[in-house]
């Protein structure tokens, strides 16, 4: 089995992880709370899932460096995206003329991806989430493993 961990950066971490048939199969916001914190997450987050294959992660940094030295140790496919990448992708400008507007934009999008991949339902949905979830659609899709938005995506 083969899966792509898409990554919102941040101490505030979204996470999000797919199938090799491009489906959702969980996603999580995490508040690492410090650098030491999340160093230790993310060895273990690699531990948990072996079979990662590819990292998407949105942002760059201290804390990209720590996921980058990680997935080049495992041998891990990495992309490092912007925000402006997916959301290129998957909004229309009007969508996202401010911050606000695209958070909420996003958010409902990443709703429709839990809904066809089947995934747990969110009581709440955080926005570093739902854009780790929309991060990891852009990742599926650069890699081939959707040709196309599925229809009931929306």
């Amino acid at each position: 089995m083969s899966f792509l961990l898409s990554v919102d950066l941040g101490l505030k971490t979204g996470l999000a992880l797919y199938g090799r048939d491009g489906r959702l199969i969980w996603y999580r916001s995490q508040n690492y709370s410090s650098i030491k914190r999340l160093k230790a997450a993310v060895f273990g987050i690699f531990k948990e899932t072996p079979d990662i294959s590819r990292l998407v992660i949105e942002g760059g940094g201290t804390l990209a460096d720590i996921w980058i030295r990680e997935a080049r140790r495992r041998n891990i496919a990495l992309v490092r995206i912007s925000a402006e990448t997916w959301r290129a992708k998957f909004l229309y400008p009007r969508q996202q003329r401010t911050g606000v507007l695209a958070k909420k934009n996003a958010g409902a999008l990443a709703r429709s991806v839990i809904e066809w991949s089947g995934a747990r339902r969110p009581a709440s949905l955080r926005h570093d989430a739902a854009e780790a979830i929309l991060v990891g659609l852009w990742g599926v899709m650069e890699a081939g493993w959707l040709a196309d938005l599925p229809g009931e995506i929306k």
